[in-house]
């Protein structure tokens, strides 16, 4: 990312990423004019309802300011003033943010740029009722949804990620329950897996679904379509939801779905992850397969709780991403299709491919071994997991 900035002393107000958070869950309409290289923004940008986003390359600054036109470079701007400037790491943008001060322009920096923007991690509890109570974990940057699922005092996480480990142990700790799952819907070509280290440090049991680990993955508990795990008062019921790929689970919690990345609240999976774009079109009919045989019968009542949501997504009151069955059932174009146009529609929406993702694949496979920062590095981006769009 292109950060190369003078260091002098700020002079404007910095805002968090935290914080920018919690202004986009509000529904704030925020202003962001983004410095970096255009590649990288059409790669990787800040998005959702509420944002207005602008693009001046961090150069045009520079020149810009050795000629004493900062002033006339701002008045072609869209944007209303706060003005938030956005860069990588930060640095740029800060020196960006200074400059429109000094142009009379009401500026703040976002605090470590799109790094930042990368660590940030929103909990919100779905109101189930019942013996449980299920935990939402949200992760702004790429969409990446987890889960705590305590039933009296034992904990389930689901989908953890490796970056934040600490928090689930954290917060397992704050409400006094012991994490006995460490589980993975799937194998993960997105982001880096926490299973295997919440389990160490917590002891743990590590589990994946039955196909999925037989895609290599050795020293963890598997789980068979419709096993059910025993937690606290409660259980866990896997329900085998294949098409994402071929090993992919959901898992039940009384009136609660954890799809994982079988079904999202704005459209399904993407099918070509695992075996690449020759096996995709096999993939997706097992995915028609699983929406309408699988799912199909199954109580319009149930709560979804996806894997990801996508960056045109409100949540629902109280901060969670969920939807009732039944209503993406009405709402979503797929579920009206028949398996050969689903197909096609599915293989013509895919994007292009999470980054990294086969070496993530291979990390969460324990086929190699890497440092913290590396993994936090190899995961940075969108969500691309997702193919066909709700309409």
């Amino acid at each position: 990312m292109n950060d190369r900035a003078p260091e002098p002393e700020s002079k404007t107000d910095a805002l968090t990423p935290a914080a920018l958070a919690r202004a986009i869950d509000a529904g704030d309409q925020v202003q962001l004019l983004d410095v970096r290289d255009r590649n990288e923004i059409e790669t990787w940008a800040i998005d959702g309802p509420s944002i207005e986003r602008e693009h001046v390359p961090y150069a045009r600054f520079l020149q810009a300011e050795v000629t004493g036109r900062v002033e006339d470079l701002a008045a072609d701007f869209v944007l209303d003033e706060p003005v938030t400037v956005v860069c990588g790491r930060g640095e740029a943008s800060d020196h960006v943010a200074d400059l429109l001060t000094g142009a009379g322009i009401v500026a703040r920096n976002l605090a470590e740029g799109m790094t930042g923007w990368a660590r940030v991690y929103r909990a919100s509890e779905i109101d189930v009722g019942g013996s449980a109570t299920i935990v939402q974990y949200r992760r702004p940057s790429s969409g990446c949804l987890a889960y705590l699922v305590q039933a009296g005092d034992e904990a389930a996480v689901i989908d953890p990620l490796r970056a934040f480990t600490d928090r689930y142990v954290a917060d397992a700790a704050d409400r006094g329950v012991e994490i006995r799952y460490a589980i993975d819907t799937h194998l993960h070509a997105d982001h880096v897996s926490g299973r295997d280290r919440l389990a160490a440090e917590t002891d743990a049991e590590p589990i994946m679904p039955e196909p999925a680990a037989a895609r290599g993955v050795n020293g963890i508990t598997t789980v068979a379509d419709s096993e059910a795990l025993a937690l606290g008062d409660t259980v866990i019921t896997a329900i085998a939801a294949p098409g994402h790929t071929s090993g992919a689970f959901a898992f039940r919690v009384g009136d609660v779905l954890l799809t994982g990345d079988s079904l999202f609240l704005d459209g399904v999976p993407r099918p070509d992850l695992e075996a690449g774009a020759d096996g995709a079109r096999e993939l997706a009919g097992t995915l028609h397969d699983t929406l309408t045989e699988r799912f199909g019968g199954l109580d319009d009542e149930l709560l979804v709780a996806p894997g990801h949501y996508g960056p045109s997504e409100r949540p629902e009151i109280g901060g969670a991403y969920t939807a009732r069955l039944g209503d993406l059932r009405e709402r979503l174009l797929v579920f009206s299709l028949e398996r050969e146009a689903f197909v096609e529609r599915v293989l013509d929406g895919m994007e292009p491919r999470p980054a990294n993702h086969e070496r993530i694949v291979a990390i969460n496979r324990s086929q190699e071994e890497i440092d913290d920062e590396t993994a936090f590095e190899l995961e940075l981006g969108p969500n691309n997991c997702a193919a066909a769009p709700a309409e």
